[in-house]
């Protein structure tokens, strides 16, 4: 396992398709970044509008903007940017691609992050928007890096690292502390009405510390968050 050391130097976009989709695990890998210097911007597709049952879409897009705001203040992140693509209805396209591109070469990062977009995760099914999301963003880091794919949007810029989130194979580590860890579960929490839509849904010390503990153990460390990673 290699383990992941980012500088001040460098600036991570991390992109996902709905608010809470961070929180689980690697939002304290960025908190760890942010205590080491490094700028970290989030980009999220949608609003999560159709994530709780019952609820009136806007009055959702509302609170779930509201509560992933406050995620990002709980690790240290101050930019965050989200679009308008239709919540649950996402399809991987030119569209897609486009505006993440079109956001890597605006934040110009070193290292672009997102989400796991196998059909099988480690929990079971993917969601379908985390599988365009994150099958876009893959594509997008190198779309950005082709002044002839996109040429309207905005100046060429070429990521140096990719990294999948939650991988069902990892191969690369960020060692974290407790108190990321902490800053990880608070992020997570910080997504309350949405949880309190979920009555079973684990605890933050159950996802985020065990999957901390976890990469910990593969790292050979307390704790660490696991990624899959490829040079670009």
């Amino acid at each position: 396992m290699q383990p992941i050391e980012l500088t001040a130097q460098d600036r991570v976009l991390a992109v996902v398709a709905h608010p809470d989709d961070m929180e689980y695990g690697a939002s304290a890998a960025v908190a760890k970044w942010v205590d080491d210097g490094v700028e970290v911007h989030y980009l999220l597709l949608t609003h999560g509008e159709h994530g709780i049952a019952g609820a009136k879409p806007e009055d959702t897009a509302h609170t779930r903007a509201q509560e992933q705001r406050e995620a990002c203040r709980q690790v240290g992140v101050s930019e965050l940017n989200i679009l308008d693509f239709p919540d649950g209805n996402l399809v991987y396209g030119l569209e897609m691609r486009k505006a993440i591109a079109r956001e890597i070469r605006k934040v110009k990062p070193t290292v672009v992050l997102t989400q796991n977009f196998d059909v099988v995760a480690p929990w079971g099914l993917n969601q379908a928007d985390h599988r365009a999301t994150g099958l876009a963003a893959v594509d997008a880091a190198r779309d950005a890096g082709n002044e002839f794919v996109f040429p309207d949007a905005g100046e060429r810029h070429q990521a140096k690292l990719l990294l999948i989130a939650n991988p069902s194979e990892p191969d690369r580590g960020v060692i974290i502390e407790r108190k990321h860890v902490d800053q990880g579960i608070a992020s997570l929490e910080s997504h309350k009405l949405y949880l309190e839509a979920l009555p079973d849904h684990p605890s933050g010390e159950d996802l985020v510390g065990g999957n901390a503990r976890a990469g910990g153990e593969a790292m050979g460390t307390d704790y660490a968050i696991m990624f899959k990673g490829y040079d670009l």
